[in-house]
């Protein structure tokens, strides 16, 4: 039995769409359309414009990469060049933070795989496919302007089988440092605000629940 009522059902139809063609090479694409929505009685909405954010690979895989030290469960983070953080039009912040390792899935390869891809990648873990465990369900980070799905994963790792990673040619990934911290003193810096990515907060609160 469901906990919430089903959410009103509102279909939306394409009416128009003004997207204009952009750079191949462009990480993100704009789609910008006209929609009508179709409401449970049949009844229509006027037109109305809206922007959605594309991209080739739409949803992500988040790994929390994890093992026991001194009787304390360690977590692994690797520090991110996030661009946008300092290109705010309104109080920019630093551009580099902390987060657990995410990665896109390939349109036609499984979230498990491309979390243990991205795992080795990004930390330098080499594990299958079959250890990641699901970490909850998958959830949308931002529906009000893309369809990205964020898969959550966990694996528990041997510290001393780390190499190191590859990475994937970025200057974002450039010069990152990997950092290994207990989870209470990650889930205590995101209350304090340290940790200001949502991904990387529900990660590790979900693995805190797992691991309970």
């Amino acid at each position: 039995m469901k906990l919430l009522p089903e959410a009103p059902k509102v279909e939306l139809e394409v009416v128009a769409d003004r997207t204009v063609k952009t750079d191949d090479r462009s990480f993100l694409k704009v789609r910008s359309v006209e929609l009508v929505a179709i409401r449970e009685d049949g009844t229509k909405s006027k037109r109305f414009p809206y922007d959605v954010l594309d991209r080739r690979a739409i949803d992500a895989a988040i790994m929390v990469a994890h093992h026991v030290e001194n009787g304390r469960v360690h977590v692994w983070l690797r520090s991110a060049v996030r661009p946008p953080l300092t290109l705010r039009p309104r109080d920019p912040n630093p551009a580099s933070v902390w987060e657990v390792p995410a990665g896109l899935i390939e349109p036609d390869e499984r979230p498990a795989a491309a979390a243990a891809r991205e795992l080795d990648e990004e930390l330098g873990f080499t594990v299958r496919e079959e250890d990641m465990q699901p970490l909850g369900p998958a959830a949308y980070p931002a529906p009000g302007f893309i369809g990205e799905l964020h898969f959550y994963f966990h694996v528990r790792i041997d510290p001393a089988t780390r190499h190191e990673p590859a990475g994937d040619d970025s200057v974002l990934e450039e010069n990152a440092r990997i950092l290994c911290v207990p989870l209470d003193d990650v889930l205590e810096a995101c209350r304090r605000g340290e940790v200001p990515d949502s991904k990387t907060e529900l990660a590790c609160r979900r693995l805190a629940e797992v691991l309970r």
